[in-house]
């Protein structure tokens, strides 16, 4: 299949080379010239994880994004919800019909994509999915190897418009078969782990990262006390999943740590095996830090305007998110990615439901 991977991170090194190995035909986009270049002139990412050592080589390499999503059939973008604005406005006039657009995790950056290419006056039929996790466990060690620790099992996606479910669902699922059905966009946003998971890690263990040269925050920092707040903090999560009529699969965080039960996103075992890889153990700058203005700032303002609007309260989620922005001395909630600010407050919960289903 001819596939696009958008980006330069962790998650998109990975991406290309994951799927350049299993048979598709991978152009990897990166704006950076110069940081692809290694990739460019040797035409490979060189890959370590639980097989070994091994050059994979890449398809087509390119720093155009016009070359990179023209006739692709499925686009993979892994990069941080950060990045979204920009991208959808400068991939907007380039979706073609039948294309399946896929941001693991999306926080629900479908929507923005949608309605970027709406805005711009492309009615192509394409449609965005999103999932609650990136597909890897994975850190660049060099500019053009990468170290995966782990792959992602079960990748719960929804997708905007949702009436194309069936027929995107089985596209994607060619590219990454842990894919699974998750009802629509919103609730494919709602599934999103890395709010529930990094905000505590970084805010409760905030003294430790400010005084340590390096801190794992998921080992050494994940403690049972921090356990207990971070499900407190994902039961809000799944209320708001029930108040808006999606049930059960929840994918609760807490089934990262079990050792039974229901697997998680990343399976059995997995935080054992991010911990003994080493590649967390890291100086976490809580003023930079993407866990900070991806996660916190963005995700958790989500969350809490999706709480805000379905009238459930989210005590956790107000907190840490006003945390965060004390700790950075702005406002969090009014700089982050609401429903306001995606003008869809005035929606009612039917009406949403409707939006997911047939899109703009």
């Amino acid at each position: 299949m001819e596939i696009a991977v958008l980006g330069g991170g962790h998650g998109c090194y990975a991406a290309a080379a994951e799927l350049s190995e299993n048979g598709h035909s991978v152009r990897f986009w990166r704006r950076d010239a110069e940081k692809l270049q290694p990739v460019i002139e040797s035409g490979i990412i060189r890959v370590k994880d639980h097989k070994g050592e091994r050059d994979i080589h890449i398809a087509k390499p390119t720093t155009s994004l016009v070359d990179a999503i023209k006739s692709a059939e499925v686009i993979v973008i892994p990069l941080p919800a950060l990045t979204h604005q920009s991208l959808a406005k400068e991939c907007a006039n380039l979706w073609e019909d039948g294309q399946v657009v896929f941001l693991p995790p999306g926080t629900f950056g479908s929507f923005m994509f949608l309605k970027a290419a709406r805005d711009a006056g492309n009615m192509a039929d394409v449609t965005f999915g999103e999932t609650g996790t990136l597909p890897y466990l994975a850190r660049k060690h060099g500019p053009n190897y990468v170290v995966i620790s782990g792959y992602g099992k079960r990748l719960p996606t929804g997708f905007i418009p949702s009436k194309n479910d069936t027929a995107a669902r089985a596209k994607l699922q060619e590219v990454y078969p842990a894919i699974e059905p998750c009802q629509d966009a919103l609730s494919g946003a709602l599934m999103n782990a890395g709010p529930i998971i990094h905000p505590p890690l970084i805010m409760m263990n905030a003294g430790a990262l400010e005084h340590f040269e390096s801190w794992d925050i998921h080992n050494e920092g994940t403690q049972p006390s921090i356990r207990r707040t971070t499900d407190a903090l994902d039961a809000e999560r799944m209320a708001v999943r029930e108040a808006l009529g999606y049930g059960a699969p929840h994918f609760p965080l807490a089934d990262h740590y079990a050792s039974e039960g229901d697997e998680w996103m990343y399976g059995r075992g997995a935080h054992d095996t991010l911990t003994d890889s080493g590649d967390w153990r890291e100086k976490i700058e809580l003023t930079s830090h993407r866990y900070m203005f991806e996660d916190t700032r963005i995700g958790l303002s989500f969350f809490a305007s999706v709480g805000r609007w379905a009238g459930v309260p989210m005590p956790l989620t107000e907190g840490f998110l006003a945390i965060g922005g004390a700790i950075n001395g702005k406002n969090f909630y009014a700089e982050g990615r609401t429903l306001d600010g995606l003008g869809l407050t005035s929606l009612t919960k039917d009406q949403m439901h409707s939006l997911m289903k047939e899109g703009l």
